[in-house]
């Protein structure tokens, strides 16, 4: 029985088994083999954070160590493949996530859920602790706290202004106070901080802005911690709202609007037209509502929130389900006409735990548009990098890793983002296997 089969067994869990699994070598290979053609415009790294325990074993997908997987591209070339354990107190304590001595410490983050660049830093992030700060060659530098300002949380979905270069990001926790907004200037300080009233700690995965404001999504998803098993579940009787705040407001300014009970892990993006600000959202119609391995498919969802009338309209974008909505970071914020996510094979409506392929969504026209990646191929998150700073919204390219399932191996695909349905244009092939992950992010040269 090989190692793959082994952890592909009955008794063993989805998260853990087959490319879920973890790897536990920490390899730099220089040099990558290339099918294809890189494009010259491609001079950063594509880095992608997952969970990967380190024990081997973890007691759900969330809590696992936090590995980051990066490859370094330019001038046409791979230069580089690595994978790093973020060195997390949590990591080299050996301690479990849901052991309390880890959930009240704001340095033990598994550090597991995204990773990206601000002011010149790169941050490992996950929701419930303080980031973590990485080299460029993705070396742990140590946790950050911004001179001790920032004593909350930090999410892992923070939204980086592509006009003013500010980065909001709020935390949520269990007790009191549950939910805190904070803004990075465009130099990485700290200069806001305001704490939002809501009845209850909740989890609070992600949250959008505009140009101008602020967008909390208060949602039924509660914690638990009767069971530090399962800390969350759905609360029927919890409600639903969205609150809208100006970007530099503090509680007193918050506006709250009802839509109907759901949950949203990842909003695509938020923008205003008009009086009327407008949220796409990936929408759950409930999770977690008996275990937390239980949930609905995720539809593409839109909510209209008419700022003069208190007007609420919700309509839903899509009939295939879909995971990872990503816009061009360009237009965080504002209007966007693009989108990509991660498509269940032969697309329908059932959740995605067979991804496919990547969907690309046009909003102006309604279009949808699918790259088929092949019957063996599963893919993670893709990020959008454009082709130079003049490049339209969807000129460049749409990065991301692939799972092939019939020799175990893993690539980085390039595709052209202007065009659906077209062979990728060119993949890294990594030198071992990269188990699924969560977020990812392009950071370019010029960013560091």
């Amino acid at each position: 029985m090989t190692d793959l089969e082994e952890r592909t067994s009955d008794s063993t869990p989805w998260f853990l088994a087959g490319n879920y699994a973890p790897v536990q070598n920490e390899l730099t290979v220089v040099d990558l083999e290339v099918t294809g053609a890189i494009p010259p415009s491609l001079a950063g790294r594509y880095l992608r954070n997952g969970s990967n325990p380190k024990s081997g074993t973890a007691g759900h997908w969330f809590f696992g160590d936090g590995m980051v997987h990066g490859v370094r591209l330019d001038g046409g070339k791979a230069e580089w493949y690595r994978n790093r354990y973020v060195q997390t107190t949590k990591f080299t304590k050996g301690l479990e996530a849901t052991d309390p001595a880890t959930m009240f410490d704001p340095s033990a983050s598994a550090a597991n859920t995204h990773v990206l660049a601000h002011a010149g830093r790169i941050w490992a992030l996950e929701e419930g602790h303080l980031p973590y700060e990485l080299s460029p060659e993705l070396d742990t530098l140590g946790c950050d706290n911004f001179g001790g300002k920032l004593t909350t949380a930090f999410t892992a979905h923070p939204k980086l202004c592509p006009e003013t270069g500010e980065l909001h990001f709020f935390g949520y926790s269990p007790v009191a106070p549950f939910l805190t907004y904070h803004v990075l200037d465009a130099s990485g300080t700290l200069v806001h901080t305001a704490e939002i009233e809501v009845p209850a700690g909740t989890m609070m995965h992600d949250f959008m802005i505009t140009r101008d404001h602020a967008i909390f999504m208060d949602l039924p998803v509660v914690f638990d911690l009767s069971s530090l098993e399962a800390p969350l579940k759905w609360d029927d009787n919890y409600g639903a709202r969205i609150g809208i705040m100006p970007r530099m407001g503090t509680n007193a300014d918050i506006r709250w609007f009802e839509v109907d009970p759901c949950y949203v892990f990842h909003p695509l993006n938020a923008y205003v037209e008009g009086d009327t600000v407008v949220c796409d959202v990936g929408r759950h119609a409930s999770m977690w509502r008996r275990s937390m391995e239980d949930g609905e498919p995720c539809f593409m969802h839109r909510w209209s929130f008419n700022l003069t009338s208190g007007a609420v309209t919700e309509q839903q974008l899509d009939g295939d389900s879909h995971a990872f909505p990503r816009v061009d970071d360009r237009v965080v914020g504002l209007k966007h006409r693009y989108g990509w996510g991660v498509a269940p094979r032969g697309g329908g409506s059932g959740a995605v735990v067979d991804p496919g392929g990547i969907v690309k969504w046009d909003f102006q026209t309604g279009a949808q548009q699918t790259y088929d990646l092949g019957p063996n191929s599963f893919p993670g998150e893709f990020v959008f990098v454009q082709d130079d700073d003049a490049a339209g919204e969807d000129e460049g390219w749409a990065i991301g890793f692939v799972y092939d399932a019939a020799d175990e191996t893993s690539d980085l695909v390039i595709l052209d983002a202007s065009a659906p349905g077209t062979d990728p244009v060119a993949r890294v092939h990594m030198p071992q296997r990269v188990p699924f992950g969560f977020h990812s992010s392009w950071v370019d040269d010029s960013a560091l």
